[in-house]
């Protein structure tokens, strides 16, 4: 069998020049051998109408073994040169043709440095759009942050806004004024709670002389 890749050729057919001879090898070697076994069967029958013949069935399988192989060699001779025939004469696409998608390369031919500088190119091109994708992820992460901020935010200014309305209720306007009352407030809060823990303590103090 040729050693030749014939890549071209399998582009075209769309398998290998190589492969279509071995499948029709195989083909034309079991019609081989079914044929043999076809002649062995009709010699035994033709044997079994002679009772006198003192030819036993294992000599005529000998036999067929050996008319087999001596048929399977020169098998081989002739399919080698008709082999070699098919893949020069048929299976091969001559240097000079080009096949129609590839006729691009005949319009834009390109050097092996040409080409080198291309896919250079190209593999630049793919980092920088990675870099690109990236930076745009992290910017929407961080416009998403700033939503949830922004939105935090809100919370603070309505909050503040409350209590505006909280300070204007009780008649003061100015927020620092506001402010001031709240911490007033806050501060007695804290007095009374104090006050309320005392008080507590001394009835579990009374409690427990009880």
């Amino acid at each position: 069998m040729s050693v030749n890749p014939m890549a071209y050729e399998a582009q075209f057919f769309g398998f290998t020049p190589q492969t279509c001879m071995l499948r029709i090898y195989i083909a034309f070697q079991d019609y081989l051998f079914e044929m043999m076994l076809v002649v062995e069967s009709v010699i035994l029958k033709k044997l079994d109408g002679f009772p006198s013949a003192k030819i036993s069935p294992f000599q005529i399988r000998k036999s067929t073994e050996k008319f087999l192989l001596f048929m399977k060699e020169h098998f081989d001779q002739l399919f080698s040169k008709m082999e070699e025939v098919l893949l020069q004469l048929v299976l091969n696409i001559p240097k000079n043709v080009l096949l129609p998608e590839d006729k691009v390369h005949e319009q834009y031919p390109y050097t092996k440095e040409q080409f080198q500088a291309l896919q250079s190119e190209i593999d630049q091109l793919q980092q920088q759009y990675r870099a690109e994708a990236s930076a745009g992820q992290a910017l929407l992460a961080e416009i998403e942050e700033q939503k949830t901020v922004q939105a935090e935010l809100e919370k603070i200014l309505r909050w503040f806004d409350g209590l505006e309305n909280i300070c204007r209720a009780h008649g003061t306007s100015n927020f620092k004024e506001s402010f001031a009352f709240l911490t007033q407030n806050s501060k007695k809060l804290q007095d009374v709670l104090k006050d309320v823990e005392k008080k507590s303590k001394k009835l579990q103090k009374s409690d427990q002389l009880a």
